[in-house]
């Protein structure tokens, strides 16, 4: 499930026009800090899943990514990915990109 919710979480930022390719530079990474998933019904290898993706949290390094995996209307699993700013060169965390933070803002929801 995670490569499901990870490729959601790139169709997500491209389709806001802030993919890590347009924002990554090497003043700045974006490693995923934290990832859970929890499911609650089976899926088959070729199902076909509708993945709604939104913005849960956005804090001063970090912002949360919220996944939720259907099949047919039946929920199948739901998820979350945490993703900091760190740099490169001191391995250290640090501010969101203010131009990441203000393009993110508008799918925040929280719950």
């Amino acid at each position: 499930m995670f490569r499901h919710f990870e490729a959601a979480e790139h169709e997500f930022l491209r389709h806001i026009n802030c993919g890590y390719g347009q924002i990554t530079t090497r003043d700045v990474a974006f490693p995923r800090v934290h990832v859970e998933v929890d499911f609650q019904s089976a899926t088959n290898y070729d199902d076909l899943l509708e993945i709604e993706v939104w913005i849960a949290r956005i804090g001063g390094s970090s912002f949360t990514l919220a996944f939720r995996a259907s099949v047919e209307g039946r929920q199948a699993a739901s998820g979350k990915i945490v993703v900091a700013a760190m740099s490169p060169a001191t391995k250290k965390s640090v501010p969101l990109p203010p131009g990441l933070a203000d393009s993110i803002r508008p799918y925040l929801r929280e719950g």
